[in-house]
């Protein structure tokens, strides 16, 4: 059963007039104090900041916790043993577990067997992740009004965003590009992705004469944060250290040496911290939390994996998607779920008043680029 390319309208993002204008410019980190995040962003613990943005209340969200590790685990296993017939997962909130796709019903008892949900889907995320990656071998040729482009298990489809009014550009450039345009879903919205490297996620820290971005993760000899934040050699203060190694575009990560001591810690702007354990990836669906010195402690789902996006500055591949809010700043700063380390900020639309789509870079692969350590408890 073969899907049309489709256009529709989403709403979920609405910038505040003129924000977006102001913000989509190159980024810069900036000079001003850390903010005082507000009381609502003061959720002292991931729990309480589930139950606010999530609207769960204590049980449900102890509840979701433990079915998305379930669910986690499942997915691991499910992703070794499928192989090519692998069609995706998401974390399903209703059911309380994973829903996994495959090519093939022969599959269904193995997927049954992990504590999943089976659903037959046409295509494997093996092959969503080529279109994906043809999408950004044709990016050049993209119309401006694109932004980006991600792999959506929850729909077995890739999804392409674009500018209200402007699915038919997008999908003539689909089909400019031969791809399986049946595994294709033009998305109008009104998203305007720019980074967010004025506003520090996490813990502030300073770069060369004063301007600030975000800490994203200790690891062993500094920490990690966006790509965007500074160039390699670049010096940082509070805490003091070295730009090893920073990419932006094509990714959005960096490597900084300190010699500060390092914690497995991520700040919860309340009573409590969060102690990293890890930096298992979370699947599509699950709830996810992220920590930003201007706009504190929010939480949200992930919307998406392999997500390319078309910043004014360059295109990022690879991000993923989530319904996360975050302001221009919160660049750097740690995305975590449970206690596993995710990633780091890297940009989106909108900001936590009206709510809106952020984008992080997944932490593996900077850990993985510069052979680091994560820091853990």
């Amino acid at each position: 059963m073969k899907r049309r390319l489709a256009a529709r309208m989403t709403g979920t993002v609405v910038a505040a007039a003129g924000t977006v204008a102001a913000l989509t410019m190159p980024a810069v980190a900036t000079t001003q104090q850390p903010a005082t995040a507000s009381p609502e962003a003061k959720a002292s613990t991931m729990l309480e900041a589930m139950q606010r943005d999530l609207g769960l209340s204590p049980e449900q969200a102890q509840q979701r916790l433990h079915q998305e590790t379930t669910a986690e685990r499942a997915d691991q296993l499910v992703r070794k043993t499928l192989a090519g017939t692998f069609g995706g997962s998401h974390y399903n909130a209703e059911l309380g577990k994973l829903v996994v796709g495959v090519t093939d019903k022969a599959s269904f008892d193995e997927v049954r067997e992990a504590g999943a949900e089976a659903r037959l889907v046409d295509d494997s995320v093996a092959h969503l992740n080529a279109i994906a990656d043809g999408f950004d071998q044709r990016m050049k040729s993209a119309p401006s009004e694109v932004t980006g482009w991600y792999v959506d298990s929850k729909s077995n489809s890739v999804v392409v965003t674009t500018a209200k009014g402007t699915a038919a550009k997008a999908g003539d450039f689909v089909r400019s590009t031969n791809t399986d345009a049946d595994a294709v879903r033009v998305v109008e919205s009104t998203e305007s992705p720019r980074t967010y490297a004025d506003i520090v996620g996490g813990n502030a820290y300073y770069i060369g004469s004063g301007a600030r971005c975000s800490i994203g993760f200790a690891v062993q000899g500094g920490f990690v944060s966006a790509g965007h934040c500074g160039n390699t050699g670049d010096s940082t203060s509070q805490p003091s250290g070295t730009f090893e190694g920073s990419v932006f575009p094509g990714s959005d990560y960096s490597y900084v040496s300190s010699s500060a001591n390092p914690t497995p810690t991520v700040n919860g702007y309340g009573n409590g911290n969060v102690t990293v354990a890890g930096s298992q990836e979370a699947a599509q669906g699950a709830s996810v939390c992220r920590s930003g010195s201007t706009t504190g402690w929010h939480c949200g789902t992930i919307q998406g994996k392999n997500q390319t996006v078309r910043y004014p500055q360059g295109t990022v591949r690879g991000l993923t998607r989530t319904d996360v809010c975050a302001e221009p700043g919160d660049s750097g700063g740690s995305f975590i779920s449970g206690n596993q380390a995710q990633g780091m900020t890297s940009g989106g639309s909108g900001d936590c008043t009206r709510g809106g789509t952020t984008y992080f870079q997944p932490v593996n692969e900077v850990l993985n680029a510069y052979n680091l350590s994560l820091v853990t408890g």
